[in-house]
């Protein structure tokens, strides 16, 4: 793995566990670990809240089951050690058991500007630099959703 890229937003090596739990939970895309890294680095850097809908889900379920429905807005808005929508930085405690490619990601993120992610319909997710360019990603991803008989109100996140 080699050592890890300098100047990490991260005050220990729990910490870096904790964030490779998160991209392990966000992505199963393998190319995609490293830009998901990255966006919560650099929120983090940004003094930005993560924003992640697995933390809140880990905080909700207290990882002892399978969350098997969308996130209600109240769990958002409820504040508990896990809901980054709410919290500021990282959780005190891994989501989850993270492989070691999502571990290789948060101490070697990619290199962006991307501060959003969301899905995008193919199983991965579309990245975005500005707030803008995030809101038509939703719009997109809203879209799909109606078209495969989601709910349009799901919750999307920031970070995501």
């Amino acid at each position: 793995m080699g050592q890890p890229r300098r100047g990490l937003p991260y005050a220990s090596p729990e910490e870096a566990l904790i964030m490779a739990s998160i991209v392990e939970k966000e992505t199963g895309v393998a190319d995609e670990r490293p830009v998901v890294a990255s966006v919560f680095v650099n929120r983090l850097e940004r003094g930005m809240r993560l924003e992640t809908d697995p933390t809140v889900i880990y905080g909700v379920t207290r990882g002892e089951s399978v969350l098997d429905r969308g996130l209600r807005r109240s769990e958002l808005r409820t504040r508990t050690r896990y809901n980054t929508y709410m919290i500021e930085g990282l959780p005190p405690t891994p989501i989850a058991n993270p492989g070691r490619a999502a571990i290789e990601a948060a101490l070697h993120p990619g290199e962006s500007d991307y501060i959003f992610f969301v899905a995008d319909g193919s199983g991965g997710h579309a990245f975005a630099r500005t707030l803008e360019e995030h809101n038509a990603n939703v719009a997109r991803w809203r879209e799909i959703e109606a078209q495969r008989g989601q709910p349009v109100d799901s919750p999307v996140q920031g970070a995501q």
